[in-house]
């Protein structure tokens, strides 16, 4: 079997990773692969000798073989978690607002961007705040104030329409990745980190860190500013975590692991089926508060990435998802 990273080759960085793998899986295949967009890789044929279908990368659905009604469901996290404590699965909830007036007229009220203030006041002043249907964890973060509320949701407006605010949680975070029923793998997830050189301050450090997020379009890190500890100069290769968020694209990692427990991976094929999608990347928190059966689902992933597959050299996996994907569309 040949390594994605040979298909990586030559291509610019701006490639698609999905294409990449498309194109891998095609060579495995025995299917033909072209590229619809000038060697963009946003727009791509796979046929087979008596069907073609076409891929879209960047916002499009990587995986057909979930429905369109499932993905769009999926994508919202307020819809998506209404759904599934309606069928009994745990899910960490949150209230959802506006932050502009258009289409006001078309929604009931509570859900307005002066109303968001009041929800964060009930829960004592501090949450989890996040797009409603944001992705790759942009502008996923903790808050703490309501300066910093107010800070923040300035800051979002300019790129999103609602938010939806959250209880901070405190739990361990794993990813549950499904094809039907079948769970493919496990991850568990950390936090992003800045590391030390024993020269720069952590202050310093997370600049260097937040300019790469915004060079990748996504919101930077936030710290509280009067902390001290951001003064520090950490020694060389001290790592310095950063709290909050854990997606790869936002600097954290993932690393495969086995289930954390049977309740997991009963919780995260009740997610998939409760939204009904095939292709699922489940994430949520286990251990809660230190108690091993508390368990809840942060959200459910109808488009998820699998660059971690290809930087754990797990190729094989990659393969039965797009084997999955050729199959259920008719190309195999």
């Amino acid at each position: 079997m040949r390594s994605p990273t040979e298909f990586r080759k030559g291509k610019p960085g701006f490639y698609p990773d999905q294409s990449v793998y498309a194109e891998f899986a095609c060579a495995e295949f025995g299917l033909h692969f072209r590229d619809l967009d000038g060697g963009s890789g946003l727009l791509f044929s796979v046929a087979s000798r008596t069907k073609l279908l076409h891929f879209g990368a960047g916002r499009c659905s990587w995986y057909p073989q979930n429905s369109a009604t499932a993905s769009t469901l999926a994508s919202d996290k307020h819809f998506a978690s209404r759904i599934l404590r309606e069928a009994g699965v745990p899910a960490l909830g949150g209230e959802y607002f506006f932050l502009h007036e258009r289409h006001r007229a078309h929604r009931p009220a509570g859900h307005e961007r002066s109303d968001a203030s009041d929800c964060f006041r009930r829960l004592g002043g501090a949450a989890f705040v996040k797009p409603l249907t944001g992705s790759r964890g942009d502008f996923a973060q903790p808050v703490h104030g309501e300066a910093a509320l107010v800070r923040y949701l300035d800051d979002v407006v300019k790129y999103y329409d609602a938010i939806l605010i959250q209880p901070i949680v405190e739990g361990t975070e794993y990813r549950v990745f499904l094809l039907d029923d079948d769970v493919l793998y496990c991850a568990r997830k950390y936090p992003p980190s800045v590391t030390g050189d024993g020269v720069h301050t952590v202050r310093e450090l997370l600049a260097v860190h937040n300019d790469a997020l915004r060079a990748r379009g996504l919101s930077p890190a936030s710290l509280p500013d009067r902390d001290p500890s951001l003064d520090a100069v950490p020694a060389k290769g001290e790592r310095r975590e950063i709290p909050g968020r854990m997606n790869l694209s936002a600097g954290g990692t993932m690393m495969l692991a086995d289930a954390p427990s049977e309740k997991a991976i009963i919780l995260a094929r009740q997610a998939a089926r409760a939204i009904g999608l095939r292709v699922a990347a489940i994430d949520m928190f286990v251990d809660i508060g230190g108690k091993p059966d508390a368990n809840e689902i942060i959200e459910v992933n109808s488009n998820p990435a699998i660059r971690l597959l290809e930087d754990s050299d797990r190729g094989d996996l990659i393969l039965k998802i797009w084997h999955h994907t050729f199959a259920a569309m008719g190309l195999l």
